[in-house]
């Protein structure tokens, strides 16, 4: 009887083609929304992660100030001193690393191709602290760094831009005013977090970007190294109690540094990615809403015109759950045909958008599934009223409809 059942069913949508599909307009926007969206925002959460995570786990930040982009009409903080990464090298328990940075802009070139770069300063922890493979040549030696010799390692896209696919190691290039011997090339990592290239970048010792660029010897950041042991968090305030102590902070006054985990970063930007995500899924999915009601609207209509029909069914034997059933798998099988439209042009949205937004394809079985069910749901839930109706007409009543 199922079987039957759902046939006509068939027949009845086949019938009325342009309105079984406008009718379920509603719920193929409704699934192909909610699908894109909950696709796309785990690709980007994903993506985010990802960008975090290439800046290195179990790092601890210290930059001067009171945080990222605050600012006041005070004076600016001092910046730190050689001797305050010393003193966190050597006097905090569960640090493995730490590497002091000193940052410059300048224009690198060779054999008349030019770049605009950024020149950090720093020394062979900072390989130490997150792990940044070499594709080719080599680290700092002891010397260089203690001399502050002018040697580079540059990333990708410097070398992209600048060598065009030729051999870098081993030839001069000149940095603004200096000329600089190329040891080694980068492993690409791409963008970070923050939208910014990781790989346009030329690492040369401290010592030689303070004397060639900055100008004397002050450090905006520190990078500190974690030894997974240790809760990031302990290491965190022993660097904060300690560069109080070296800062001369008094108690009650506000630090001057601060110490940022880039765990936080990641729970940030991946809390807000989900959050937004959840929002536009949730405005999205009142189009199922929607959807439905158009379907229970127009089921009703049917019964109308079907009364003559359902009266004739009922005369010549048809049980009114019989009746019942038609109209109710019709309702299902409209909002399950609108479902796989629905499935079907999400797939379509995120293959067009994976471009775009520059994130990976990441095909969700799960929610998929969620999205097919609920939409035969919404069919049971809004046909169910059209078909209790139709079943409970008189069949005397039925027959004399025109």
């Amino acid at each position: 009887m199922l079987g039957t059942t759902f046939l006509l069913a068939i027949r009845s949508i086949a019938r009325h083609k342009l309105r079984s599909i406008l009718t379920a307009l509603g719920i193929i926007i409704g699934v192909a929304a909610v699908v894109s969206m909950v696709t796309l925002g785990k690709a980007t959460t994903a993506a985010v992660q990802q960008s975090i995570a290439s800046l290195g786990t179990n790092i601890l930040q210290v930059r001067p100030g009171q945080g990222f982009g605050r600012g006041g009409g005070g004076p600016r903080p001092p910046d730190f001193k050689p001797e305050d990464v010393t003193a966190i090298a050597n006097q905090v328990a569960g640090v493995t690393a730490v590497a002091a940075q000193a940052q410059a802009t300048a224009t690198v070139i060779y054999e008349g191709a030019n770049w605009s770069t950024t020149i950090n300063g720093t020394t062979n922890g900072y390989f130490d602290v997150q792990p940044w493979p070499l594709t080719a040549g080599r680290a700092f030696t002891p010397i260089e760094e203690a001399a502050g010799k002018s040697a580079c390692i540059i990333g990708n896209t410097v070398s992209k831009n600048l060598y065009r696919g030729g051999q870098a190691v081993g030839t001069r290039m000149r940095i603004g005013a200096i000329s600089c011997d190329v040891i080694g090339v980068l492993s690409t990592r791409g963008q970070s977090g923050f939208g910014g290239d990781q790989d346009d970048v030329v690492i040369m010792p401290i010592k030689a970007v303070q004397r060639r660029f900055t100008g004397n010897r002050d450090i905006r950041l520190i990078l500190v190294g974690v030894d997974k042991a240790f809760a990031s968090s302990t290491v965190q305030a022993s660097i904060e109690d300690l560069l109080r102590e070296r800062r001369n902070i008094t108690t009650g006054k506000e630090d001057d540094f601060f110490v940022f985990d880039t765990k936080q970063i990641n729970d940030t930007l991946t809390g807000a990615t989900t959050a937004l995500t959840s929002i536009v899924t949730a405005v999205a999915g009142i189009s199922l809403i929607v959807g439905g009601i158009g379907i229970m609207n127009i089921m009703l209509v049917s019964v109308t015109e079907r009364t003559r029909e359902i009266g004739i069914r009922l005369a010549i034997g048809a049980v009114a759950n019989e009746v019942l059933l038609q109209f109710l798998v019709e309702a299902i099988a409209l909002s399950m045909l609108g479902g796989v439209i629905g499935l079907l042009l999400a797939q379509g949205v995120i293959l067009a958008l994976v471009p775009v937004l520059k994130v990976t394809y990441l095909f969700d079985l799960q929610i998929n599934l969620i999205a097919f069910a609920i939409s035969a749901l919404i069919g049971v839930v809004f046909g169910y009223f059209p078909a209790r109706r139709a079943a409970s007409l008189n069949p005397i009543d039925a027959l004399r409809h025109e």
